[in-house]
């Protein structure tokens, strides 16, 4: 079992920050632009883990050391049963430098977006304190 997966099924918010590198980029499945940056990123996963319901991988797709890895998954958001898959690409040291996120069906993914929507001020606040800064998208 792939570590960062054992992070998530576990809900280790240490673990699974620490598998990010510094230059992590996360894609959103609703968000046009992507995140930059491990403190920004930390906090969408943990509004995430908030959000989900039920959530378990069901199937992982790569070789155990590879750099691109793919873990399907099913959750449920706001009543509604959504499938996604997190590609993952880890960069030289191991940490996952790109992360994305795709899911179905468009219904499951407008719960999402509305669920992550009213989490948007804790994230940014989050990815602020983490930083030091004032501003983060």
């Amino acid at each position: 079992m792939h570590p960062f997966r054992t992070a998530v099924e576990n809900r280790d918010h240490v673990a699974i920050e620490e598998l990010l590198a510094d230059e992590v980029v996360f894609t959103s499945p609703v968000a046009f632009k992507p995140y930059p940056g491990k403190p920004v990123t930390a906090a969408i996963l943990r509004a995430v883990m908030r959000v989900f319901e039920d959530f378990h991988y069901v199937r992982e797709i790569g070789e155990p050391d590879a750099r691109d890895h793919a873990l399907v998954f099913r959750a449920t958001v706001a009543g509604k049963q959504i499938e996604g898959c997190d590609f993952l690409h880890f960069d030289e040291d191991g940490r996952i430098d790109e992360f994305t996120v795709m899911v179905r069906p468009l219904s499951a993914a407008q719960a999402l977006s509305e669920a992550m929507a009213a989490q948007f001020e804790r994230i940014t606040r989050e990815a602020s304190e983490a930083t030091g800064a004032t501003n983060t998208p």
